[in-house]
């Protein structure tokens, strides 16, 4: 598990690194992701249909698994990888809210303490004074949170498909999910008029370990963690994975960081895990 979330970390890094637009980086992610994973379930003779019921919820989990990338990489490009890969984590907190208000879950005292404190650590981060923030900085605040709503409906909607008799394996799953997503971000980018191309070197390098490292290798460990690790430590392991993202905003793109940025990135961290240990 630690080996795969360091994997994905890299996830905003190859996002900034490649000279395409933002969905189009999307599309190419699960593009080659999704035809490693197909590799994958071909070699292990996973089947890939199982009924109508799998197939409409991978459908349903590439729109939501598209819109989240979509503004998601938006996000990257206006404010990092370090603080739109922390701000999409925000996850868990409409996902409890979620259990709350549908599932009518019990409200205990850590959801009621991790909420301002992720408030209070993205105030710091963001900035105090959000009028003198550029359009593009808040733009890509904007992004981050409606990457965090559309991560959680992804996530809602995979459990579901991974909860019944009838399901396919996890990595026929996630290739199927995969290749839509790809179907899906294609058209998106066709009809915003980006382009497919891909300029040099460097952004085919990154798309490959993007799609290749990320989407398949990186999830494909991770999932085989999760079976053995309890729910409590796999939670803190994979908060490996913006804790990194953020590091890496620092070391090789040089933002602008100082002891208030890092307390204020330690107080998110440390909401979103809080947030995330709730009993079900």
């Amino acid at each position: 598990m630690l080996a795969g979330a360091t994997m994905i970390s890299f996830s905003p890094v190859f996002v900034k690194l490649a000279h395409i637009g933002p969905t189009v980086a999307g599309f190419y992610r699960n593009l080659f992701g999704g035809v490693f994973l197909l590799i994958v379930v071909i070699a292990r003779g996973d089947p890939l249909w199982k009924g109508r019921r799998p197939f409409l919820l991978a459908v349903a989990c590439a729109i939501f698994f598209a819109a989240d990338l979509s503004f998601w990489h938006r996000a990257i490009l206006h404010i990092g990888p370090g603080l739109a890969t922390m701000m999409g984590n925000l996850q868990v907190f409409f996902l409890a809210a979620f259990g709350i208000l549908i599932f009518k879950e019990k409200i205990d005292w850590k959801f009621l303490v991790s909420v301002p404190l992720a408030l209070m650590g993205l105030f710091i981060l963001v900035g105090v004074d959000w009028q003198q923030l550029d359009r593009g900085y808040r733009h890509g605040v904007l992004f981050g949170v409606a990457t965090a709503v559309t991560y959680a409906g992804y996530l809602l909607i995979i459990q579901k498909s991974q909860s019944g008799s009838m399901r396919l394996s996890a990595a026929a799953n996630l290739a199927v999910i995969s290749l839509f997503t790809a179907a899906i971000m294609g058209v998106e980018s066709r009809t915003i008029a980006e382009s497919f191309r891909i300029p040099d070197v460097q952004s085919w390098l990154s798309m490959i370990a993007y799609g290749v490292l990320c989407q398949g290798l990186g999830w494909i460990v991770i999932s085989r963690g999760l079976v053995k690790v309890e729910a409590s430590r796999a939670g803190l392991i994979l908060l490996l994975q913006p804790t990194l993202a953020f590091l890496w905003d620092v070391l090789l793109f040089s933002r602008p960081t100082d002891g208030q940025d890092f307390f204020g990135a330690l107080l998110t961290l440390a909401a979103i895990y809080l947030g995330g240990n709730r009993r079900r």
